[in-house]
Formats: structure tokens, C-alpha cells, sequence
């Protein structure tokens, strides 16, 4: 029996050997698994190929391998000088570099655009790296003093005056645009007979009510007046201003007790801000003016797009909000908006804001051109911003809110502390693609007389010394690279703070 059981259960010859595992790491690997494992792939892989062969590589032949590096106008970008299919023709670009970054602005004025740039840069990228310090007085100074002073370096001038000045101002404006409003009724009631009764009340009521806000406001306009008048108007109303608001802080944040913090942060705000205005002699005649109607290019391209980026936010957020209140005459105001500003093209914005925007002010009373794009842009983006933020207000859960109201949180408090932080995290790639469309959709203002980048672009195809086969090429590449770069580093960016900011990652 023993030796029954031996023979059975005993090899007596050796395992052929197996075969060695198939690489599944590096190079090798990573062809093996990724681009070789199945019939489908392998199809994709060689139409990736074709892909690849038939577009990139000539992209990098034109760009790079027959390009023309030098040259001081079109006959070095010619076939028959350059001995050579000639790709892109780079001294194009060099020498249409100062058109494409500024536009006409004057040459020895953009010093100013160039410390524009500087400091947004050091204002920007410390608030972009989460692990520096000071965040808050960074954003006070990027989203509040930064877009003043940028102002003032780009456009130039001085100040006529400060808060009180140009509130007199705007309320008295107001008052007299509601007086003409029930004028123009009263009028229009003589030639409509069949509602001209009721236009006649309606047009009395309003220029009641106009006439009745002018005389409140005598007071401002007389003490308006006396500031104008004096010998330093602009720092009489700036140390009027600063008194007020430094008041009105302290006593909003608790007076004596709890609102001496409030009160030197005021100070210290306006000590910052005339500082600004001493330096740059806005309480002067303070830099020449630069109009408008002479920036362009790149600059204008980023301050559309800045400018679009921050101000739609706020905009979307409060209509996002608005569109989930209780009220309803917030809640229907807040859909008509939203779906007014959606359903009408960004062209259709523009031409509006720049050529009708100024029928509704009163006569005395100008935008800038620039200034009416920038309204319309901040409007039709901030519509489609507060989609997006409703998107992620309708992920929180109900019970966020309600444990919120539970610590005895108030609406606000619950909102700014519990709720928007939530919602903004889950809507940062819907947030970034917006930006990244708006960004791309600035080149739209070319057609209401705005020379951005790829507006400068097309107007230096005009100019007949580098007019070659592949100019217009080149320059659209050349753009094209810029904008990629931009939209590139912003998708980049995104990715970055969802993964940050992702509750599930490993640290």
C-alpha cells in the first residue's frame, strides 16, 4: 500500500518551465495595455497615427522646420529669396509686436501698460499659490484698489472730486432722468387721446417724484457745491468721504464695544488710498489721457476678459440666488433676467450696449465706448454664471441648510459659511469653461470698433511690406499660440484647486 501511494503522489519529472510574464510597465507596457490590447484600440491607435502625421507634423514643419527667422520686411518671407517653401514669417510678428500688445496706444506713454501688467502679476500669482499668507489683504487689493489704479495708469487724468462728489452727482443725474421721464409722459399724453388721462397721471406722479428726491438732495448738491469751490476740492471731499464711511463702519460693527477694529481698518484703507492718489497727482491733472479709442490688442483682449471674468461672478451669485428666493418678485425678476441675456447673441449685446446703451442715460450724462462693452460683457456673462452656480446650490443637500439654521446660523451666515462654499466646489470645471469662453469670446468686440488682438491682427494684413503667401497664416498661428496659452493655463489651474479642494483625494 505504501508503495501504491509513493507512486501516485511523488513526481518523479520535472515542471516545464512558464512562460515569463508579459511587461506591463514602461514604454513597452504601456503600448502593450493601452494602445495594442484589442482590435478597437489597435484601429484607434493607427487612425491617431494618421491623425498625427497629417496635421501636427505639418503644423511643426511650417511653424519651425521652413519657417523665416530674419528679415526686414516681405522679400525675405518669398519663396524665390528664401531658396525654400517658405512656412511662417516670424519678422512679421516682430515687427507687428508692439501693434498686437498695445494697440495705438502712444509710445512713450506705455511704460504704463507695461507697470499695469507688472502689477497685476504681483498681485495675481501670490493669490494663485495657496500656501502664502495674507489672502484677504491680497483680493482687497487685487479686486478693489488694483482695477482704480490700473484705471488710472492706463486712461489718465485726475480726480474732480471723491465719494461725495459723485454720489451728489449720480443721485442728482437720477433724479433729473426720472423728471424728464414724467415730462416726456405728460407730453405723450396729449397725442393719445384714448390713455392720455391716465399717461397725464402717470407722467405727474413721476415728475412728483422727481421734483420731490431734487429737493432732497439740496443739501448734498449745496455742500457738492462748497467742495467744488474750495481750494483742494479733491481732498476736502476725500477727507469728507473718509470721515463718513469710517463713522458709519463703527457703529455698524458695534460702536464702542466691537467696532474699533472696524474703524482702523477704514482708516487705514483711506490712508492707502491717498497715498495712491499723492504718488500718481490724481488730485491734479494727474497723467496725460490716453483715450480709448487708442488701446488695443492684447491689452484690451485681457482687460475685456479680466474685467468680464470678475465682474460676472458677483452677478451670477446674486442672480443664481435671486432665482431660488422665496420672493417672488426677486425670483421673477432674477428668470427674466437670466433668460433675456441667454437667448439674445453676445453680438446683439454688443451693439446694444454700445449704440442704444446711451439712449436710456440722461443727456448730460457720457460712458466711454470701451465702458458699454465691458457692461454688456459682465451682464451676458454673469446670466450664464448663475446657471451654473444654480447647478451647484440644487447639489447641497437640504440638510446642510438645516443644521445651519440649527446653530442658529443666519440666512446669510448659512449661505457665505455652509452653502456657496460647498456649491462653488462642485462647479469649478462648469465656472473655468465659462471663463475660458468668455476669454475666447472678447475678439466679438472688433465689431463695435474695439481692436483687440485678433483685431490689431487683421489690421496689420493692410500694411503692404509684409504682405506674403503665408503673412495671415502666421499671424492667425501666432494668436492662436497666445490664446491656447491662456486658456491652457487656466484649464491647468482648475484641475489644480478641484483637486485641492476635492474632500475624497490622499494627501
Amino acid at each position: 500500500m505504501t508503495d501504491v501511494t509513493a507512486s501516485s503522489f511523488v513526481r518523479d519529472a520535472m515542471v516545464a518551465e512558464r512562460p515569463a510574464p508579459v511587461k506591463t510597465t514602461g514604454f513597452i507596457g504601456f503600448i502593450r495595455t493601452r494602445l495594442l490590447n484589442s482590435p478597437t484600440n489597435i484601429l484607434l491607435t493607427i487612425l491617431g497615427i494618421l491623425l498625427v502625421w497629417y496635421t501636427v507634423v505639418p503644423a511643426l514643419r511650417f511653424l519651425l522646420v521652413d519657417a523665416v527667422w530674419h528679415g526686414t520686411d516681405r522679400n525675405a518671407c518669398l519663396a524665390e529669396n528664401a531658396g525654400h517653401p517658405v512656412g511662417a514669417c516670424w519678422p512679421y510678428i516682430g515687427a507687428k509686436l508692439d501693434q498686437f500688445i498695445y494697440g495705438f496706444y502712444p509710445v512713450e506713454e506705455r511704460w504704463r501698460v507695461n507697470l499695469t501688467f507688472v502689477i497685476a502679476a504681483v498681485l495675481l500669482v501670490p493669490m494663485l499659490i495657496p500656501r502664502l499668507p495674507a489672502k484677504g489683504l491680497n483680493a482687497g487689493l487685487f479686486f478693489l484698489a488694483f482695477p482704480v489704479v490700473a484705471f488710472f495708469l492706463l486712461h489718465g487724468g485726475g480726480l474732480s472730486g471723491f465719494g461725495v462728489s459723485w454720489i451728489t452727482s449720480l443721485l442728482a443725474a437720477f433724479a433729473d432722468s426720472i423728471k424728464s421721464a414724467g415730462d416726456a409722459l405728460v407730453r405723450a399724453a396729449a397725442t393719445t387721446p384714448v390713455v392720455g388721462s391716465l399717461l397725464w397721471l402717470l407722467g405727474q406722479i413721476v415728475a412728483l417724484i422727481g421734483v420731490t428726491l431734487a429737493l432732497i438732495l439740496t443739501p448734498l448738491v449745496w455742500a457738492r457745491d462748497q467742495i467744488q469751490s474750495s481750494h483742494y476740492p479733491v481732498w476736502v471731499d476725500f477727507g469728507l468721504t473718509a470721515i463718513i464711511v469710517s463713522v458709519l463702519l463703527f457703529a455698524l460693527a458695534g460702536g464702542v464695544r466691537t467696532g474699533w477694529r472696524a474703524l482702523a481698518t477704514s482708516l487705514a484703507s483711506f490712508a492707502g488710498i491717498a497715498i495712491v492718489i499723492a504718488v500718481m497727482g490724481l488730485d491734479g491733472h494727474g497723467l496725460p489721457v490716453v483715450d480709448t479709442r487708442l488701446w488695443g490688442g492684447l491689452l484690451v483682449t485681457l482687460v475685456v476678459s479680466v474685467t468680464g471674468i470678475v465682474t460676472s461672478m458677483p452677478i451670477g451669485v446674486a442672480l443664481a440666488l435671486g432665482r431660488r428666493a422665496t420672493i417672488p418678485l426677486i425670483r421673477v425678476f432674477s428668470i427674466i433676467f437670466i433668460e433675456f441675456w441667454r437667448g439674445v447673441p453676445l453680438i446683439t449685446v454688443l451693439f446694444f450696449a454700445t449704440y442704444m446703451l446711451p439712449l436710456f442715460l440722461p443727456g448730460n450724462f457720457t460712458v466711454d465706448g470701451l465702458m458699454r462693452a465691458l457692461i454688456g460683457i459682465a451682464l451676458f456673462a454673469g446670466a450664464y454664471q448663475a446657471e451654473v452656480i444654480r447647478g451647484g446650490l440644487a447639489a447641497i443637500p437640504r440638510g446642510q441648510g438645516e443644521a445651519a439654521s440649527a446653530l442658529g446660523l443666519s440666512w446669510w451666515k448659512t449661505t457665505a459659511l455652509v452653502v456657496m462654499p460647498q456649491a462653488l466646489r462642485h462647479v469649478i470645471p462648469g465656472l473655468v469653461n465659462s471663463f475660458i469662453a468668455l476669454f475666447k469670446d472678447t475678439s466679438l468686440v472688433s465689431i463695435v470698433a474695439l481692436f483687440d488682438l485678433l483685431g490689431q491682427l487683421r489690421a496689420s494684413f493692410s500694411d503692404p511690406n509684409w504682405a506674403t503667401p503665408t503673412t495671415a497664416f502666421t499671424g492667425f498661428a501666432f494668436c492662436g499660440l497666445i490664446y491656447f496659452t491662456f486658456c491652457f493655463g487656466m484649464s491647468r489651474y482648475s484641475l489644480f484647486v478641484e483637486h485641492r479642494l476635492n474632500p475624497f483625494r490622499r494627501n
